[in-house]
């Protein structure tokens, strides 16, 4: 399996409207982030997205992504589902709808912004999805176990989700010590990182980002979510300690 970061980047993405600081201004592609979201490709070649942002097109075509076959949804913010109507094309193409799973929560707010996706009689064009409950618990998709990670953003939940050996955690602030026992002694973790200093009230900044990886002690630590006040991608991630790096859109990790 593998996964590919189609997005690492903040709601507001980088660089940032209107904003002129080093990071927002760099010529390097490995600044420039789209919303987060990722593309896990299976032994079998099916595709399992993970969130649908505003940026989902843009990442579609740009990775020669072609087809879909499931999407986990992680929570509610526009960041990560107001994308779903781009997915039209791959569900006329396919004939079929498109399977989202997600918290019931998420799946009410998902029928509220797409009325249109779920009404008994569709008008023409309209895209087409099967909501499917999870709750925190293992569930079997595409002959794969995914296993839920519940985490806290601000004062909402959020899941993670844990294939293998890897673990995708977007939107976290906090992380229980009940939850915390799924992710010990991964081969990969991916962790939201929004930036270096002054603490977040919905999302881990670099320190506490550290401190879980000394906790957990995966092989390897991937940040993702980051926001123009981590710094440069060059820069910074030569800073990190052994074992931690910074993700960019379009990186390929094998698990």
């Amino acid at each position: 399996m593998k996964l590919k970061f189609l997005g690492t980047g903040t709601s507001q993405g980088v660089p940032v409207i209107g904003c002129t600081c080093e990071v927002c201004t760099s010529k390097n592609p490995k600044d420039s982030r789209l919303r987060s979201s990722v593309i896990v490709t299976t032994d079998e070649n099916k595709k399992i997205l993970i969130d649908c942002g505003p940026d989902f097109r843009q990442q579609m075509l740009s990775n020669h992504e072609t087809h879909v076959d499931i999407t986990l949804l992680t929570h509610e913010h526009n960041d990560h589902v107001i994308g779903l109507d781009d997915m039209r094309p791959l569900i006329f193409k396919s004939g079929k709808n498109i399977p989202l799973y997600c918290s019931p929560r998420v799946g009410n707010e998902v029928k509220n912004r797409f009325p249109y996706a779920f009404a008994d009689e569709r008008y023409p064009g309209a895209p087409a999805f099967d909501l499917h409950d999870i709750e925190n618990k293992p569930f079997h998709v595409l002959d794969i176990e995914i296993t839920p990670i519940e985490v806290i953003h601000y004062k909402i939940t959020v899941f993670g989700y844990k294939f293998k050996n890897l673990a995708y955690i977007t939107d976290a602030g906090f992380i229980s010590d009940t939850e915390k026992e799924k992710l010990k002694g991964l081969d990969v973790l991916i962790l939201n990182c929004i930036r270096k200093f002054d603490p977040h009230p919905a999302h881990f900044i670099l320190p506490d980002v550290i401190k879980l990886f000394e906790e957990l002690q995966p092989k390897k630590l991937f940040l993702t979510h980051i926001s123009h006040h981590l710094g440069l991608h060059d820069i910074e991630d030569k800073q990190l300690p052994f074992g931690i790096h910074l993700a960019y859109d379009g990186l390929e990790i094998n698990f």
